[in-house]
């Protein structure tokens, strides 16, 4: 069994900063790679970030480019992303998620090579 809980969300205003954390855990967690979605009412979930445990290499959407950093501490099995000059479009649940494995069939950004997700943390952005 696969944990994970983010915390962090909440109401900001346009240019504030938030950083949200997932804390993994699970016997049968592989490490391999953490992703952050997030999921605006009527709309499709989407890529956000995520990050290789073992490296640390990261990948953004380029919606939050140079806004959002994804990081990992490897010792508390801790994910988080630090997202500066928030902006409304930013408004949304975020998720984070992991895979069961990495296969020829993974796709970092695609929600549906992800097994295991939290329970999602509410961000919202006034303008």
């Amino acid at each position: 069994q696969v944990q994970l809980v983010e915390s962090g969300g909440g109401l900001v205003q346009a240019g504030d900063s938030l950083r949200l954390s997932c804390a993994a855990s699970g016997r049968t967690f592989s490490r391999s790679v953490m992703g952050w979605f997030r999921q605006a009412p009527g709309k499709e979930r989407e890529f956000v970030a995520a990050i290789t445990w073992t490296v640390g290499g990261t990948y953004y959407a380029d919606s939050v480019k140079g806004r959002f950093t994804i990081s990992r501490d490897n010792a508390k099995i801790t994910v988080y992303l630090q997202m500066n000059s928030l902006k409304p479009e930013d408004t949304a649940v975020y998720y984070c998620a992991a895979p069961t494995h990495i296969n020829s069939n993974y796709q970092m950004r695609d929600p549906n090579s992800y097994d295991y997700w939290g329970q999602g943390t509410q961000v919202t952005v006034s303008s």
